[in-house]
Protein backbone atom coordinates (compact mmCIF):
# COMPACT_ATOMS: atom_id res chain seq x y z
CA UNK A 1 0.00 0.00 0.00
CA UNK A 2 1.26 3.15 -1.12
CA UNK A 3 -0.23 6.56 0.66
CA UNK A 4 -0.49 10.29 -1.43
CA UNK A 5 -1.03 13.10 0.62
CA UNK A 6 -4.17 14.91 -0.56
CA UNK A 7 -3.35 17.96 -0.84
CA UNK A 8 -6.05 19.87 -3.12
CA UNK A 9 -7.77 18.09 -1.36
CA UNK A 10 -9.47 15.83 -4.07
CA UNK A 11 -12.82 14.17 -3.55
CA UNK A 12 -13.62 10.98 -4.69
CA UNK A 13 -15.80 12.06 -7.07
CA UNK A 14 -13.63 14.11 -8.46
CA UNK A 15 -10.68 12.14 -8.68
CA UNK A 16 -13.23 9.82 -10.25
CA UNK A 17 -13.60 12.00 -12.81
CA UNK A 18 -9.96 13.04 -13.19
CA UNK A 19 -8.90 9.45 -13.55
CA UNK A 20 -11.78 8.67 -16.21
CA UNK A 21 -10.46 11.32 -18.54
CA UNK A 22 -6.83 11.96 -17.96
CA UNK A 23 -5.31 8.90 -16.68
CA UNK A 24 -5.77 6.69 -19.96
CA UNK A 25 -4.03 9.12 -21.56
CA UNK A 26 -1.47 9.84 -19.26
CA UNK A 27 -0.57 5.65 -19.03
CA UNK A 28 -0.67 4.99 -22.62
CA UNK A 29 1.53 7.93 -23.61
CA UNK A 30 4.29 7.31 -20.81
CA UNK A 31 4.40 3.13 -21.86
CA UNK A 32 3.55 4.48 -25.55
CA UNK A 33 1.25 1.63 -25.25
CA UNK A 34 -2.94 1.08 -25.81
CA UNK A 35 -4.30 -0.18 -22.27
CA UNK A 36 -7.58 -0.47 -22.03
CA UNK A 37 -8.69 1.07 -18.76
CA UNK A 38 -11.83 0.23 -16.62
CA UNK A 39 -13.05 2.42 -13.34
CA UNK A 40 -15.43 1.89 -11.01
CA UNK A 41 -16.08 4.26 -7.99
CA UNK A 42 -18.36 3.82 -4.52
CA UNK A 43 -18.44 6.27 -2.04
CA UNK A 44 -14.72 6.56 -0.94
CA UNK A 45 -13.37 3.71 -2.45
CA UNK A 46 -12.16 3.79 -6.78
CA UNK A 47 -11.67 0.39 -8.60
CA UNK A 48 -9.05 0.38 -11.38
CA UNK A 49 -9.15 -3.17 -13.54
CA UNK A 50 -7.27 -3.45 -17.15
CA UNK A 51 -9.37 -6.08 -18.15
CA UNK A 52 -7.19 -7.16 -21.47
CA UNK A 53 -4.13 -8.27 -19.18
CA UNK A 54 -5.48 -8.62 -15.44
CA UNK A 55 -8.53 -10.55 -14.30
CA UNK A 56 -10.73 -8.23 -12.14
CA UNK A 57 -9.08 -5.35 -10.34
CA UNK A 58 -5.86 -4.49 -9.97
CA UNK A 59 -5.51 -1.83 -7.99
CA UNK A 60 -8.13 -0.43 -5.12
CA UNK A 61 -8.05 3.39 -4.26
CA UNK A 62 -9.04 4.83 -0.93
CA UNK A 63 -10.07 8.47 -0.88
CA UNK A 64 -10.01 10.91 2.45
CA UNK A 65 -9.18 14.39 2.70
CA UNK A 66 -5.77 14.43 3.85
CA UNK A 67 -4.22 11.16 1.32
CA UNK A 68 -5.59 8.56 -1.00
CA UNK A 69 -4.42 5.14 0.08
CA UNK A 70 -3.07 2.80 -3.23
CA UNK A 71 -3.82 -0.46 -3.29
CA UNK A 72 -1.86 -3.24 -5.47
CA UNK A 73 -4.62 -5.80 -6.02
CA UNK A 74 -2.72 -7.89 -9.06
CA UNK A 75 0.67 -7.97 -6.85
CA UNK A 76 0.68 -12.24 -7.25
CA UNK A 77 -0.68 -11.73 -11.02
CA UNK A 78 1.37 -13.47 -14.03
CA UNK A 79 1.55 -9.43 -14.92
CA UNK A 80 4.97 -7.49 -13.71
CA UNK A 81 2.56 -4.46 -12.30
CA UNK A 82 5.09 -2.35 -10.61
CA UNK A 83 5.12 -0.39 -14.10
CA UNK A 84 1.64 0.73 -13.98
CA UNK A 85 1.92 0.97 -10.17
CA UNK A 86 4.45 3.52 -10.37
CA UNK A 87 2.78 5.42 -13.18
CA UNK A 88 -0.65 5.81 -11.35
CA UNK A 89 1.33 6.69 -8.71
CA UNK A 90 3.09 9.82 -10.21
CA UNK A 91 -0.44 10.97 -11.96
CA UNK A 92 -2.31 11.05 -8.10
CA UNK A 93 1.19 12.59 -6.75
CA UNK A 94 0.57 15.30 -9.77
CA UNK A 95 -3.44 15.94 -9.26
CA UNK A 96 -3.26 15.38 -5.43
CA UNK A 97 -0.59 17.87 -4.80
Amino acid sequence: MTSINNVQPLNPETLFDLLKKEFSDHLNTKLDANLSIEFAHVQDVINISFPEIIEGNAFTLIVSEESIEVNNQAADSDYKTELLEEQLIEFLTTKAG
